[in-house]
């Protein structure tokens, strides 16, 4: 498997997660809403780069909205089951 094809598979799997992260995610204060905002708008940008075949804007975007949804929980701002 070479590399475009190892990215590809690493968005699909973080994307996958991603996505059952955010069903599971509660937002618990006003500030919670901008972030699982913020999260969705990174997770559609992900799939936006991904289809237009730009792999590392995709994968970029994936990592900023873990990083969002990671912080946001450690706030308390949001409340999301571990994966």
């Amino acid at each position: 498997m070479n590399t475009e094809e190892q990215l590809k598979e690493e968005i699909k799997k973080w994307m996958g997660k991603l996505g059952k992260a955010i069903d599971q995610t509660k937002v618990i204060s006003p500030k919670g809403v901008d972030f699982l905002t913020n999260i969705k708008a990174y997770q559609s940008d992900s799939l936006h780069f991904y289809n237009k075949g730009d792999l590392v804007r995709s994968f970029e975007a994936l990592i900023y909205a873990w990083g969002i949804l990671e912080t946001a929980v450690q706030t308390g701002d949001l409340q999301s089951k571990p994966l």
